[in-house]
């Protein structure tokens, strides 16, 4: 008698959802991944920059782009075919910003340390392994500064990321930092782990972080950390300054202030079961 035929394996239902589940994943993933491409362009970006960017083929690309632009998340000039960030993208951005839990708690202190010290104020929070910044308040000199709310900037060449890992606990700033991208965005930029690490041991001697042209030339940053319970660090807040501006006393012109805000808005948050679990936006 012939040995009977084995059945092909079969996937449990949990399997399959799992699997799909999966799969799914990986399909959100390349959408995200070309939505962030086309924020993130200096320049207009068409499907075959997109294409070479990020490495898919042409016509996952294309199949990426038609199903973004019908949810009008990307939106297609016509004339050039070049992309841009659709209404609804906004819009929801919009939303968030607006509803964000951390930003009302801390928008009347961040007013008043701009008031305070007539320059430009960052509210910044951790993502993975930079800050992303949530509110800027304009200083009302003529000279504005060219970040704005949703720039993703550097942990190692911020005012706003050396002050949120100074405050971290030493194992997890180890973690972060190990493997950490330090590219150089100026002359005066840190690309040393070692020299990285010295300054962030003298912020946290003295509480308060620097950027000294290391961002952007011609620019200096103060910045201090939010905590939220048990001192963990949620958000950090920057004073920048033109440095051919910059008051003769720097420490009390920006630095009280801005300890004194964080410190405001820290007892606020820990005050906010919703806050100071670190699930701040």
């Amino acid at each position: 008698m012939p040995a009977p035929r084995s059945s092909p394996a079969t996937s449990s239902p949990a399997e399959e959802s799992v699997q799909a589940k999966v799969a799914g994943t990986a399909a959100f993933s390349k959408f995200m991944r070309v939505l962030q491409l086309v924020a993130d362009a200096e320049e207009p970006v068409n499907v075959g920059a997109l294409m070479r960017a990020s490495g898919y083929p042409r016509p996952t690309v294309h199949r990426i782009v038609a199903a973004l632009i019908a949810e009008r998340l990307l939106v297609e000039n016509q004339n050039s075919a070049n992309l841009a960030l659709g209404p609804r993208l906004i819009q929801l951005a919009s939303r968030s910003w607006g509803r964000s839990e951390l930003r009302l708690a801390a928008v009347d202190e961040l007013k008043r340390l701009r008031d305070l010290t007539g320059e430009t104020v960052h509210l910044a929070v951790p993502n993975g392994t930079s800050m992303v910044y949530i509110e800027k308040l304009e200083s009302p000199s003529a000279v504005r500064m060219a970040s704005r709310i949703g720039t993703s900037v550097s942990l190692h060449s911020t005012a706003v990321g050396k002050a949120y890992l100074a405050a971290l606990d030493d194992k997890t700033f180890k973690g972060l930092v190990k493997g950490l991208p330090m590219p150089r965005y100026t002359e005066k930029t840190m690309v040393e782990p070692a020299a990285l690490r010295a300054q962030i041991d003298q912020t946290r001697e003295r509480g308060w972080s620097v950027d000294n042209e290391e961002n952007e030339a011609g620019i200096f940053c103060f910045g201090a950390a939010i905590r939220g319970a048990g001192g963990v660090p949620v958000a950090a807040i920057s004073v920048s300054t033109l440095m051919f501006r910059q008051k003769e006393d720097p420490e009390q012109a920006y630095v009280a202030p801005l300890l004194e805000a964080c410190r405001v808005i820290s007892e606020r948050i820990v005050q906010t079961p919703s806050l100071s679990s670190g699930d701040v936006l």
